[in-house]
């Protein structure tokens, strides 16, 4: 499998491009909990990579501190 190139940088200022909610893999938080709405600026902090998929994961800080991770087709460059 090819490894996708990231289309996000560390450091880049992205937007959350729908209502991000908890899959269940959020510590501390409840099932189906918001983390960031539609709309909501963020930074990239970390990028990394799905194993089984090869797709680029990106860790986005948002400024209610939470840190969730995000699709490419979750976030947008601002």
């Amino acid at each position: 499998m090819d490894l996708r190139t990231p289309r996000y940088q560390w450091g880049q200022p992205v937007v959350a491009t729908k209502d991000l909610v908890n899959d269940g893999s959020y510590p501390d938080c409840a099932a189906d909990e918001l983390l960031a709405a539609d709309g909501t600026r963020g930074e990239v902090v970390q990028v990394g990579t799905v194993v089984e998929s090869q797709i680029p994961i990106y860790l986005v800080a948002f400024p209610n501190g939470r840190v969730v991770g995000c699709l490419e087709e979750e976030i947008r460059a601002v």
